[in-house]
Parts: C-alpha cells; structure tokens; sequence
C-alpha cells in the first residue's frame, strides 16, 4: 500500500465499524464507465460495480443531468404523508415490467425490501410461517436475516432471529439431494419433509428465494425448479417471493431474473441498480397481494426524489443493454475455458453475473481465492467473492468487451497461477 492509502485504512480502522470484509486495500476517488480510480490516480477495470449497483457505470450523464434537474425542484418530501409526480411515474414503469396488474411500494434498500415483502406476505395471508433457503442472502436486519444463511458469521450472536420461518436445501447440483433429479428431489422433499413433518402447508405464508444465489456463489437452479415450485404453492395459496436485489434489472440479460425460469411470482423484492447508486429499493407484488391497510407500514425516505430521477434513466436505458449483457457474459464465460488450472471447479451465471468457483482437494479452495483476487487487484482488475471460493464477476452492464475480456484475462491468468 501507498503511504496515502495506509493512513486511509488506519484511520477507517480507527473510525468506522468494521463489521464488514474487504477484500483488498483499494481506495476510490473517481470513475468513468467501467473504469476507476483510486486516490494515488491509479486505473481499475471495475468487475464490481459496487456489488452490482451502478448498472450504467460510474459517473453517467443521464442519470447526473436527471438528478440535479430534481435537485433545483425539492431534495425530499415524505412519500407516505403527501404525494409526488415522480414516484407514481416510475411506479407505474415498474408495474409495466411485469407480468401482472402490480402495485410498487418503495425503500431504500434491498433488506428493506425483503422486510416489506415479509410483512406483506404475512398480512395479506394471515399466515405467519416463511420458508426460505439455505446459502441464501437477503440482508441483515433480522426478519432478512432469518433467511440469510450464505456464512455462519452473518447470523452468529443475533438469535433468537424471526420465528416461524424454516430453512431447505437450494438446488444446487453440489448438493447431496441433487445428485440425480435436483428439482424433483427437492419438490418431495418439500412435500413428504416440510409439509408433513415441520409445518402444515396452509399454515405458510410464502417461499422466499433468490431467483439465482449471488452472495452463496452464484448458483443458477435447474430451469425448471421455479416454475414446478410455484405450481406446488399454488395448491395450497403460499406465496412466492423472488429476491432480484441482485439480480434484478438487467443482470441476467433480461430485465428481471426469473424470466429466465418461465415463473411468475407474486412479490419481487428489488435494489441495488435501480437507484443507479443512489439509494432505493422497492417491491413490486399483484395488486390483490399489496393490501396492507394505511399506517400498518411505512418509511420516511423510501421512494427519494432524487433516487426515482435516477431510476426513471435506469428503466429507459437498461432495456436497451439486454443484448449486450447477454452477448458480453457468454464471451467472458467462453475466455474460462481452455483455462489451464486443476482448481477452476466451475463457470456459471447468467449475463453478467457470473462465477468462477475454485476448488482444491474436492474442498473450497479459499487461500486461493484470497490470492486470485488480490493479485487481480495489484493488475488493475477489481473483482470479489462469493461463497466460499468463487469470483464473482459483476462489472457495468455497460462495459465494452475489449475492456471485459481484458479482466477476465487477468482473472483467468491468475488462477493459472494457483
């Protein structure tokens, strides 16, 4: 580290909580595009976007202009006390996207919107009992952390968590349930393990999931898991509730994760790139769904003025970008290949989220994890984990593929020398 840098980390270290990793020492101070700079001026190839939040990269044009222009008009008003144009114009965007007559509610966050999805769900069906997955993340305030569980660290010392929730096996081919049919063999497991012997199926509220597990290790699930599940649900009125914080708005190639899944789901929970950096989340469910009477849930700065200006540009541009999401991950997935290295397990995501899983002695391979993503950072690449030993590759949805494919040979060149 630079002098410069290492009297930044002190003082961070002396200043700030460190209740969270980092995973090397880079230190910020501007972006353009896919591209950043830390404080010495030294350039990045950025292959996080801010755990995938600034969807159009650093420093977009549309989204600066659409800001300041709210900004000359008001900073804040409360949403749930008065009314906006704004709001209702990208609510009703939104509503759009989706496959069924909706209604949004806003936050500021993705474990925000996960908490209102919770409540909603247990309101409108007077159940109290929630399902969710193991390996999953859905953010750490406590009804989100019943149902996050991608490392013991997150859940240690903050129990008891929410009651009447329960916890299954993700389909994930690693798993020992899924070593032939994963979707059938969780569908019974669900059936004759958690319908008959944990908690009467009418007695549940909803599944929560994430369409594609992104802090567990980026875990695609069989195509037909989703679309079987919701049909088992649906017998018996539970809910499904799909997590696209990460996912969501354009990650995947498509606009929202589970088209990918052909299922419909009754609530999504949303973040992360639909502020383009700004903070805001939001949960779009069926109309009939979102029926939570008035004073029984709110917030004082969910659906911020100057955040929906930068959504209305995310909702414009991103359809746009679905092509290239798509034709820009299946190339970098396509430069692991010929990949020279006994530890490269596996390659998988969708668009551009994707993960490279490192594996040693059948075992996650951790040491060489830290080492592939530090030494990527000493060559300009900034990438992070996931799971236990998988990079994870999240760049702008806006980068070029000479710039991609760059970065995924330094990654790539790394792991070659594990």
């Amino acid at each position: 580290m630079s002098k410069k840098v290492d009297e930044l980390v002190k003082e961070d270290q002396e200043y700030l909580m460190q209740s969270f990793r980092r995973w090397y020492p880079f230190a910020i101070d501007r972006g353009s595009g896919a591209i950043v700079y830390d404080i010495e001026g030294k350039e990045y190839i950025d292959f996080n976007a801010g755990i995938g939040v600034v969807a159009l990269g650093h420093k977009n044009e549309k989204i600066i202009s659409a800001v300041k222009e709210q900004m000359e008009k008001f900073f804040h008003y409360s949403l749930t006390d008065f009314y906006y144009e704004i709001a209702v114009e990208v609510a009703k965007r939104l509503s759009s996207l989706m496959p069924f007559s909706a209604k949004v509610f806003y936050t500021n966050s993705g474990t925000e919107s996960v908490e209102a999805a919770i409540k909603i769900a247990r309101g409108h069906t007077r159940r109290q009992w929630i399902i969710g997955f193991i390996n999953s993340f859905h953010g750490r305030t406590l009804g989100s952390l019943a149902f996050t569980s991608s490392k013991a660290i997150q859940r240690k010392s903050f129990s008891p968590l929410l009651p009447s929730t329960h916890l299954i096996p993700y389909p994930d081919k690693r798993d020992p349930l899924c070593k032939e049919d994963c979707t059938e063999a969780l569908l019974g497991f669900i059936e004759d393990w958690i319908f008959k012997k944990v908690v009467d199926p009418n007695e549940i509220a909803a599944f929560i999931a994430e369409p594609i597990q992104g802090e567990g290790g980026v875990i695609v699930p069989p195509k037909d898991f989703f679309y079987k599940l919701n049909n088992l649900l649906k017998k018996f009125g539970i809910l499904l509730i799909l997590d696209e914080v990460q996912t969501g708005i354009g990650r995947t190639g498509k606009i929202f994760a589970f088209e990918h899944f052909n299922v419909t789901p009754d609530l999504v929970c949303l973040a992360k790139a639909l502020g383009g950096g700004l903070p805001l989340g939001a949960v779009i469910g069926r109309k009939e769904i979102m029926d939570l009477p008035p004073g029984s849930h709110a917030n004082t700065f969910g659906g911020n003025p100057l955040a929906l200006a930068a959504a209305k540009v995310i909702l414009e541009e991103v359809p746009k970008l679905l092509d290239h999401v798509s034709s820009i991950g299946k190339k970098i997935v396509e430069e692991f290949k010929d990949t020279r290295s006994p530890y490269l397990y596996d390659v998988r995501g969708l668009g551009l989220l994707i993960g490279a899983e490192l594996r040693k002695d059948n075992k996650p391979f951790v040491e060489g994890l830290e080492k592939v993503l530090y030494n990527s950072f000493r060559r300009g690449v900034l990438a992070i984990g996931a799971g236990e030993s998988v990079v994870r590759i999240e760049p702008p949805l806006i980068i070029e593929e000479d710039l991609a494919l760059k970065g995924t040979r330094i990654l790539k060149e790394e792991i070659e020398k594990l």
